[in-house]
């Protein structure tokens, strides 16, 4: 079930975000070096496969993630944020149509350039959407095989109050936890999902 975001307020929520992930704007693959002590990866399927084949693969992919974020718990309500790349800073999908096809009731959050550096004639912006979603089962699953099939990226979910952050990437999902020590325990629980490189990634 999705709630109405008419209520979804993007300053408090950017204000919430800088408060709870200081020094990292909300740029997926950016959480591992920003928070390395709180950071772990998980693959999605058995022998690190990077994409699922057939439906029973997808079912592997889907449990993986909704038992993390079960363990994770959200509690009644998720964030999603999603996101789309554009030329201008203007919101014209340029890139990933298919963001707005699993998530059509985002609200655009923020726009960042995560290159300032680059030449403003061909500099890209990053468009962020927000929305909430009523946590249970199947509620994402439409976002995760999205994700699964590199259809879209830089996906984050994580409870209202963003004391955790979910990544799922085409492989696998990075996980931030509020301290090393969750990290620690959610590690030990699934190391079968492990990756054998000596970085965990």
């Amino acid at each position: 079930m999705v709630i109405p975001d008419d209520a979804l307020d993007p300053q408090a929520l950017s204000r919430l975000w800088e408060r709870q992930w200081p020094g990292c704007p909300p740029v997926a693959h950016w959480l591992r070096g920003h928070y390395p002590d709180r950071w772990i990866r998980f693959h999605s399927l058995p022998e690190s496969k990077r994409y699922p084949d057939d439906e029973a693969e997808y079912a592997i992919v889907l449990n993986r993630h909704h038992t993390v974020l079960s363990e994770l718990d959200p509690g009644s309500d998720l964030l999603v944020i999603t996101t789309e790349w554009t030329n201008t800073p203007a919101l014209t999908p340029q890139r990933w149509p298919r963001r707005s096809e699993v998530a059509p009731r985002a609200q655009h959050w923020q726009t960042l350039i995560e290159e300032p550096g680059d030449d403003p004639e061909f500099r890209t912006y990053t468009q962020l959407y927000a929305e909430t979603r009523r946590w249970g089962p199947g509620v994402i699953d439409a976002v995760l095989r999205a994700v699964a099939n590199d259809e879209i990226s830089n996906v984050l979910l994580s409870p209202v109050d963003l004391r955790w952050l979910y990544h799922p990437y085409d492989g696998g999902a990075d996980v931030v936890l509020p301290t090393p020590t969750e990290r620690d325990a959610l590690k030990n629980r699934h190391r079968a999902w492990l990756s054998t490189h000596p970085l965990g990634l």
